[in-house]
């Protein structure tokens, strides 16, 4: 059975334990990197869900994480707000793979 992770400081990513994620803390892309490492030597992780602010800081780790595995990962918000880093990734594939914006244009 697959499993679902969370990834990000303790105080804004706990609550994802009682919907049944596993929760690792980071607050660093060297430990977001140790942490995904754990993760993708277990096995059994179906989704990854990383905060905003980390994402931001680890774009390499993320892209090269993704080179070598199929789990989805995709980045949540924080208390601060969004920067629609998903959206804006989500848009960038779809625009590689078929050529075409059709998430429009950014405003």
């Amino acid at each position: 059975m697959y499993k679902g992770y969370v990834i990000g400081e303790k105080s804004l990513i706990q609550g994802f334990k009682s919907a049944g994620f596993e929760v690792c803390h980071a607050l660093t892309p060297d430990d977001l990197k140790r942490e995904l490492q754990k993760i993708h030597q277990e096995g059994k992780a179906g989704i990854i869900l990383i905060t905003e602010d980390l994402a931001k800081e680890s774009k390499e780790i993320i892209r090269d994480f993704r080179l070598i595995s199929n789990v989805v990962i995709t980045v949540i918000p924080t208390h601060k707000g969004s920067e629609h880093l998903s959206f804006k990734e989500l848009k960038r594939q779809i625009e590689y793979s078929i050529g075409v914006d059709m998430l429009g244009k950014e405003e």
